[in-house]
């Protein structure tokens, strides 16, 4: 069924027509995808690339994208409705589809790689301006011009010739008068060394040669992108130097990385992801200072690190549901949890991370660590108050000034016996 480009318009005979969007959900879990089976067509429709389209629904849901061209398969990561992504398709033919002047689809896009600049040019009414590149998928587009738009790189390139011509004489009087062309001289074997080396070791020194500028840029481009998308960098990055065997040693690169991402806060699930296994409490002592860079003095990472626990849990569930509490404790003793955010987590049940049901009983597991937290800090609060109490004001007639004396409070005969933590 064909519906109508722009679908403002009602008219049932109205002449630019596109095929309904066709999505279908495939994978479970974490690999669910969403394939759109006819988004070749849908594009065809709308004369634009239908990696388009496909890039607009990821930067309107910050969702990965997956182009296979031989295979006409776009994909966008997560589960989707067809009828929102047609929705949402209304909103890339009204930004890159139809021109601004006369609502007509018929427009061609033009791409200035010097300026960075997106042209719009109409074939129904002559309309030619420029699309506002605020929007990601301008990026895109500007790395990735449209095929049609071939003709305005080529006429750059023709007038580099032109140019090159004039300065070797070409175009001189002299060359105007000759007919003949001449032959083109035998190539020679030295011809090769104008190639671009494609060993490793030259690849190397290319990069190497990179200005720093270049490399800014690159950074720039990677802040882009969507949170998940940073976020699949990081985990990729630290797995990388895990696979390699360099992880004990960079703890001070991988906190680098997630700064650079701007995915700090996140640090704590991806490292308790690759880091933590069912051993969890010796890791805790041999990554400890991976976790301390990025949960010292950071709440919003340590309640990170508390939902990559609760997964840990879920995975390895018969093995680590019953020591809770000790492992809580180990966190805590190593400066990774604070205790306000331990209270804090323990005030109130989440299934953002798990079910309501395993997060109920991790919460059970953990009460008898939280109701030790909770004594220890009704004990604190209450010997600050006994010294307070212990302090006595002395008044000498002798002296000008108040002197402070304090006294030892008497022994209770019954002192209350210390909580051993591994005993729970």
């Amino acid at each position: 069924m064909s519906v109508n480009v722009n679908r403002s318009v009602s008219d049932q005979f109205y002449r630019y027509k596109m095929p309904r969007l066709i999505a279908k959900v495939e994978g479970k879990g974490n690999g669910i995808k969403t394939v759109i089976v006819n988004m070749v067509d849908v594009a065809k429709a709308l004369n634009r690339p239908p990696k388009y389209p496909t890039k607009f629904f990821g930067c309107e849901l910050g969702a990965q994208t997956q182009f296979d061209t031989k295979n006409d398969r776009y994909i966008v990561n997560g589960s989707h409705e067809a009828n929102k992504l047609q929705d949402m398709l209304d909103g890339f033919i009204r930004k890159f589809v139809l021109c601004p002047e006369c609502d007509n689809p018929e427009t061609d896009l033009h791409i200035n790689p010097k300026k960075q600049t997106i042209g719009n040019s109409c074939k129904a009414c002559g309309y030619q301006g420029m699309l506002d590149t605020r929007h990601k998928l301008c990026t895109f587009i500007l790395k990735n011009p449209p095929e049609n738009d071939s003709g305005s790189v080529k006429k750059e390139k023709e007038k580099k010739n032109r140019k090159k011509d004039k300065e070797n004489g070409s175009s001189g009087g002299e060359a105007g008068n000759h007919n003949d062309i001449d032959a083109p001289d035998a190539v020679d074997g030295d011809d090769d060394d104008w190639a671009e080396e494609t060993t490793e070791e030259a690849q190397r020194r290319r990069m190497e040669e990179i200005s720093e500028h270049a490399k800014g840029l690159t950074l720039t481009d990677d802040l882009e992108k969507s949170l998940e998308e940073r976020v699949n960098i990081f985990y990729n990055f630290v797995k990388e130097k895990k696979d390699s065997g360099a992880i004990v040693s960079a703890d001070k690169e991988i906190l680098a990385e997630a700064e650079r991402l701007d995915v700090k806060a996140m640090g704590p699930l991806i490292l308790s992801e690759l880091l933590f296994d069912e051993n969890i409490r010796e890791q805790i002592k041999k990554y400890k200072r991976h976790f301390l860079r990025f949960c010292h003095n950071n709440k919003k990472a340590q309640k990170y690190l508390l939902g990559g626990f609760e997964c840990l849990v879920k995975l390895y569930q018969t093995q680590l549901l019953p020591r809770v509490p000790i492992i809580l404790k180990d966190l805590y003793d190593a400066d990774l949890l604070e205790e306000d955010v331990i209270l804090a987590w323990a005030e109130k049940v989440s299934k953002k991370y798990v079910s309501k049901e395993l997060a109920k009983e991790i919460h059970a597991k953990a009460e008898p660590f939280v109701k030790w937290l909770k004594e220890a800090e009704e004990e604190s609060e209450g010997s600050e108050e006994e010294e307070d109490d212990n302090v006595e004001v002395v008044y000498s007639s002798s002296a000008r000034e108040l002197k402070m004396e304090t006294t030892k409070p008497a022994k209770s005969d019954h002192e209350e016996e210390d909580i051993d933590i591994d005993a729970i």
